[in-house]
């Protein structure tokens, strides 16, 4: 067997994809690009949210939490202390698992499953935002803007001449990630996790430590989100307590997995890649919708109406994902 054929293929199609993605900016105008950084963005994130709730089976509602973390821990280092946003994206990944650890200990402690987890993460997540609402040190409510240094700076993470810059930055993030994930899947600790996952009695007679292999995905998890929310306020120069521990952010999280596939390596990719320019299309449908449709034209959230519709219908016809679809396509192929 030659050397390629021991690295597992999740590896060589990460190197693949990865390598491909670093040309894909020659090929792209400003608002592709855009889409694009969104995309490996929310693949990120998605793919930290199923460490978790995919292969773990804990189903989190409350990833914003995580999310928060990391924007707020990178941003004050940075506005306070002058600290490079990549170091503040450690000190917040470190803070968020931290955060992650304590959770999933008292949740766990008190045998909370299913969607009584699920509410208990939500909780976790609207607790933060209540803080940090009143929190005078990091501006309350009225949230924080990130101070503009002109200019491009790898150190700062802000690209003003060059934003093709973010791209590389978030495919760096993304590489990690997923680099991350895949050594996580294939390794004990995943097939621990997917033990958990299909029965928890039947792991626990085994041998499987649950509070520590649970407590060790929801610290991984959070860890990765947090890294998500960093890159955040430094793309988009501010955070609010509302915008970064809101609801919002944590159904964002789970879309891309549950469209794509949970307990998927590339679910929450593909399901990005569905998620993320559905949402552009709609937006653009009911700005500029055909004639015999002019009546719809700027119909204040119906493009979310409308983004809403398509996805239910998505996962009532595909409840295994985009992935679980196209491997029972492949399956029928072969038969």
């Amino acid at each position: 067997m030659t050397l390629l054929g021991r690295i597992p293929r999740d590896y060589l199609i990460l190197i693949g994809l990865v390598l491909a993605l670093l040309t894909l900016p020659s090929f792209l105008n400003q608002f592709q690009l855009s889409i694009a950084i969104l995309i490996l963005y929310w693949a990120l994130l998605g793919a930290a949210w199923n460490l978790m709730g995919g292969y773990a089976g804990q189903f989190s509602f409350g990833h914003a939490a995580f999310y928060g973390i990391g924007a707020y821990t990178s941003t004050m280092l940075l506005t306070e202390l002058g600290l490079s946003p990549w170091l503040g994206m450690l000190a917040g990944a470190g803070l968020a698992a931290l955060f992650g650890i304590a959770m999933g200990y008292l949740t766990f402690r008190y045998g909370l499953k299913g969607p009584y987890f699920a509410l208990a993460t939500f909780a976790f997540a609207e607790l933060l935002r209540l803080i940090s609402s009143e929190l005078k040190f990091i501006n309350t409510s009225i949230g924080i803007h990130l101070p503009l240094t002109g200019g491009d700076s790898w150190q700062r993470l802000q690209f003003e001449d060059n934003p093709q810059n973010y791209f590389y930055a978030i495919t760096i993030l993304f590489f990690v990630g997923y680099l991350i994930k895949i050594s996580l899947v294939h390794s004990k600790l995943g097939y621990y996790l997917q033990a958990i996952r299909e029965d928890e009695d039947a792991a626990a007679a085994l041998g499987v430590n649950l509070m520590r292999y649970k407590v060790t995905a929801v610290a991984i998890s959070g860890g990765l989100t947090a890294i998500g929310g960093s890159f955040f306020a430094q793309y988009f120069f501010f955070i609010s307590p509302e915008l970064v521990f809101g609801v919002p952010i944590s159904i964002d999280i789970l879309l891309g997995p549950i469209i794509g596939g949970t307990g998927t390596i590339w679910g929450p990719l593909v399901g990005a890649l569905f998620v993320t320019p559905l949402g552009e299309l709609t937006r653009a449908f009911i700005r500029t919708p055909p004639g015999f449709l002019s009546f719809i034209e700027g119909r204040s959230g119906l493009d979310v109406m409308l983004f809403g519709a398509i996805l239910i219908v998505v996962i009532l016809f595909m409840p295994n994902g985009l992935v679980g679809l196209g491997k029972q396509l492949w399956a029928r192929v072969k038969r």
